[in-house]
């Protein structure tokens, strides 16, 4: 029997999928001490999106943040993603800003990169590869998993086979970002996968949105793959991953050993509930089975961002016609693989083209500059009626001469600030300047859920059914009705 390797997902595309990446280091500390001692692989950490989130939306520095919950899990293998062409945003970052923030993220901890394009730009997945190999940290290329007619299991060996031969890689981290992955599928792709890996060990990393992820990795242990992706419960589940505790039981009653420290799970989970609960956060739960989600291939995550977009023009209502025509689009577009960027870019232009009535009438800059090849290479060719709408728009034409912009760190630095520290520049590079400014240091004061003080008023809300409370006090006076 095997020993199955668990890589944590709770501090990462846990509360990505669930929280809206509105973890903060505070929430973490609490508990850090049980997911130092859990006996993860790795712990995944952080990305430049939860960065830009902390920064506009939390108002906290996470570079603070990342040091502190850096400096809380001494003995794990901190890890962060990054797109090969981009950081921020869904468009593209210039080389020497991407080189800088895998530098940066290094010298701050992080000891481990998943590094990933859904367009599989070898080219340039090599080219960040090797600058995460130079700064000394665990090289882990992607492949990002999709359905069409042109991702087959042959397609996708060929790319393990080619981010296999990458200097320094440690594994080959697989992703089923939708969750589309049928156990009929996983029986050829995840031995295609192996083989064509060599001796590269794979990660499999599957978001349970039809509920099929545990039996696919399952499947996978089957196939000889002994890493696998999971979460906290509280954080699992539906758009997100697997529970630990699920597959830890999995995996024991079909007689593999594992390191994890089971006797710290419950705190971890307790935890991360009492949090949930304090700021108004969804718990992870199932999601039932739908066939649909194999039509639009949409992250669990990217529902609720297409019903707040509707909400703008009053259109919630029409959420189902949006995913049908993200189906349609996706296909018309050369069925990029639905992860970032694409998956926001996909849904945006459906978005549009249900609220507008006249599809690509209007199109996003970003779709533009993917319709001109400049973010890689198409999976299949674009509709020819939907790429002469987009690129014979007049936005378009704007666009037929236009070239990446590749500025030096020296440039940068002048655009943005001479004496700013690398990790100042990377903020203000990326993120409104005025966000930047308005950040703070992370709070280190954040109670644990066993040594919480009683929430009364909490209590007081969901134990009565009376539409009135008055709460006073010599200094303070608080009047709540239904």
């Amino acid at each position: 029997m095997a020993e199955i390797e668990f890589i944590d997902q709770t501090l990462r595309d846990g509360h990505q999928s669930w929280w809206g990446m509105r973890m903060q280091a505070g929430h973490v500390l609490p508990v850090a001490r049980e997911i130092d001692r859990a006996g993860y692989r790795v712990v995944d950490v952080t990305g430049s999106s939860m960065f830009e989130v902390l920064v506009r939306y939390c108002r906290e520095d996470p570079w603070a943040g990342l040091d502190l919950i850096a400096a809380a899990l001494p003995r794990c293998r901190l890890r962060a993603g990054a797109r090969a062409n981009a950081i921020v945003g869904f468009s593209l970052n210039p080389n020497s800003l991407l080189e800088l923030w895998i530098r940066t993220l290094a010298r701050h901890g992080i000891g481990s990169f998943w590094i990933y394009d859904c367009l599989f730009n070898v080219d340039q997945m090599r080219w960040m590869c090797g600058v995460v190999h130079d700064a000394g940290a665990e090289v882990v290329p992607s492949i990002m998993y999709g359905l069409s007619p042109v991702h087959t299991d042959e397609f996708f060996a060929d790319k393990a086979r080619q981010l296999a031969t990458f200097d320094g890689v440690s594994t080959i981290y697989v992703e089923d970002a939708p969750g589309v992955l049928t156990p009929e599928r996983a029986r050829t792709l995840w031995p295609a996968l192996k083989e064509a890996a060599g001796g590269v060990p794979l990660e499999m990393h599957c978001h349970n949105t039809t509920g099929l992820a545990p039996l696919n990795y399952l499947i996978g242990v089957e196939a000889g793959i002994s890493i696998m992706h999971t979460a906290s419960r509280p954080l699992a589940n539906g758009p997100s991953l697997p529970s630990t505790e699920a597959m830890l039981d999995n995996v024991h009653r079909l007689g593999h050993a594992t390191n994890i420290d089971e006797g710290v799970l419950p705190p971890i989970a307790e935890h991360f509930k009492f949090v949930a609960e304090r700021e108004g956060y969804p718990v992870g739960v199932p999601n039932e089975y739908f066939n649909f989600n194999y039509d639009h291939q949409l992250p669990g995550g990217m529902t609720g961002t297409l019903k707040n977009q509707l909400a703008q023009y009053n259109m919630t209502h029409r959420l189902q016609e949006v995913l049908e025509e993200c189906a349609v689009v996706r296909q018309e577009l050369g069925y990029p693989v639905s992860a970032t960027p694409f998956s926001q870019l996909i849904g945006i232009q459906s978005v549009l083209n249900i609220v507008t009535g006249d599809r690509y009438s209007i199109v996003p800059d970003e779709v533009i500059i993917y319709a001109l090849g400049h973010l890689g290479p198409f999976a299949a060719p674009l509709d020819e009626n939907a790429k002469d709408r987009i690129l014979h728009s007049q936005r378009g034409k704007e666009f037929a001469n236009w070239e990446p912009p590749q500025p030096s760190l020296k440039e940068l630095r002048h655009e943005y600030g001479e004496n700013l520290s690398d990790e100042e520049l990377l903020l203000r590079a990326l993120i409104p300047g005025p966000d930047v400014d308005a950040m703070q240091p992370p709070r280190t004061d954040y109670p644990r859920f066993d040594a919480a003080p009683p929430n009364l008023l909490h209590d007081l809300i969901t134990s009565t059914k009376a539409n009135y409370l008055h709460v006073e006090r010599p200094d303070f006076t608080l009047t709540l009705r239904r």
